[in-house]
């Protein structure tokens, strides 16, 4: 017997909350890293932040994606979304 699964808008997806990062990184926190004396490698301390919040921003979308995928979204070729094949 086979079980039917929810629709898959019905179902949380809680992997979708990392593509809140970046918005966190870049607008929320940046009023209270904006100073330049403390220097990180070299950097004042808000371009470190920048760029920290630049290669985080990937890394948050692949956790996004991956999760979506582990949860069984996104699986069925790309149809009414539009996805790449």
């Amino acid at each position: 017997m086979q079980t039917q699964s929810p629709p898959p808008g019905s179902r949380r997806r809680s992997a979708l909350l990392w593509l809140l990062l970046p918005y966190v990184l870049f607008l929320l926190v940046l009023p209270a890293v904006n100073r330049v004396t403390p220097t990180v490698l070299g950097l004042p301390f808000l371009f470190f932040w920048m760029l920290l919040a630049i290669l985080l921003t990937p890394v948050s979308v692949w956790l996004a994606r991956r999760g979506d995928l582990r949860r069984g979204h996104g699986r069925d070729g790309g149809g009414a979304t539009g996805g790449c094949p």
